[in-house]
């Protein structure tokens, strides 16, 4: 019954009817690092924590009014140039393309962290203002101090944590290739998410020229043109969505895609990037834009015959593919050693050098 309503509701409902008929995110409280690490993370599905971070003193201050966290952020200002993003008020607070492509729907500008708030404090008091937003700021080189006032136990120590501030705006549906923890500080947010096997049913936008430099999906995930895009209505059948006060938290597993709605006229973000599964050469971001430049122009047979080749080595269908051969002989399919991994780097460098030469020539 659940996912026929889903669907009925996907078909022309309003956006508020829908997401009150999607799976809310599961919910914990009290979360210890030690929890987080048995009974959140081994899940390896969206969480709420509720109440994580609701004894910081940014989530305090933001208790006076809903300039608090903002101002707080004020006292530790370095007083120096950063960037913010903008978009007119018939965008709807949505960054994205416009419907040509050729452009963005939003302009990149840089000011004092003091000129924003006052720009920001302007605009809460319009009934139909610019949207506008500083995101992905490192909070330490830009606020000192706020570390140090505001510990995160659930992540490794060396996690730089980041501030996104703004009023209601709209980030286009996305992943990220790291584990995410992100604690409202200010203002409510609308988390809806989408788990990564959705790929197919989300309608990625262009690899090469994106907004904030990950690919983002091309549906409008408030009014979506499910005739255009008709398969995000099975995305819609599996998304979890997640609603935060100030002082609560959501955890993102890796590479969960994510919309990111603002909720209020003045709204603070900290987040926290982390990847513990670091690889020996470079991002596999990279080796899927590799792939894309060989094994992507190859013929329908010949992709098919490295599908199997990326299935049994990389993906390990079979089980592991070194388990025939003596230790010794492995390489590239057991456990490498520094001096196996530097000559593996020099190879990809000699070949890649080979190619460049070729194309050059």
């Amino acid at each position: 019954m659940i996912n026929h309503l889903k669907v009925s509701l996907a078909k022309g409902a309003s956006h508020q009817a829908r997401w009150k008929l999607m799976t809310p995110a599961s919910e914990f409280w009290d979360v210890t690092p030690e929890r987080f690490a048995q009974d959140v993370r081994k899940l390896d599905q969206p969480a709420i924590l509720r109440g994580l971070v609701a004894d910081w003193p940014v989530v305090r201050a933001n208790r006076d009014g809903e300039l608090g966290a903002v101002e707080y952020l004020a006292r530790h200002d370095i007083q120096s140039d950063l960037e913010f993003v903008s978009a007119a008020p018939g965008w709807q607070g949505r960054f994205h393309y416009t419907p040509d492509m050729r452009a963005f729907t939003f302009e990149r500008h840089r000011a004092r962290y003091r000129d924003f708030l006052d720009v920001l404090g302007a605009a809460a008091a319009t009934p139909h203002p610019r949207a506008m937003a500083i995101q992905s700021l490192d909070l330490e080189t830009y606020f000192p101090g706020f570390v140090a006032a505001h510990q995160m136990a659930l992540v490794p120590a060396e996690v730089a944590p980041r501030v996104w501030i703004g009023n209601r705006v709209k980030v286009a549906i996305h992943n990220d290739p790291v584990e995410n923890i992100a604690c409202v500080v200010g203002g409510r947010r609308r988390f809806t998410l989408f788990p990564p096997d959705q790929i197919g049913n989300l309608y990625l936008g262009p690899l090469h020229v994106t907004p904030a430099g990950t690919p983002i999906s091309m549906v409008d995930l408030i009014d979506p043109d499910l005739e255009r895009y008709p398969r995000f209505r099975t995305a819609l059948r599996v998304a979890q969505v997640a609603d935060l006060e100030p002082g609560d938290a959501l955890y993102i597993p890796y590479q969960w895609y994510h919309h990111v709605e603002s909720l209020d006229s003045i709204n603070v973000l900290v987040n926290y990037w982390w990847n513990r599964a670091l690889t020996a050469f470079s991002e596999p971001w990279e080796a899927l834009v590799h792939a894309l430049g060989t094994i992507g122009q190859l013929s329908p047979a010949q992709r098919a015959a490295w599908k199997s080749a990326f299935d049994y080595y990389v993906f390990k269908t079979s089980g592991d593919p070194g388990a025939h051969l003596p230790e010794f002989t492995r390489g590239l399919l057991g456990e490498m050693s520094a001096s196996d991994l530097e000559k593996v780097r020099a190879m990809l460098v000699v070949s890649l050098s080979r190619v460049n030469s070729r194309s050059m020539s």
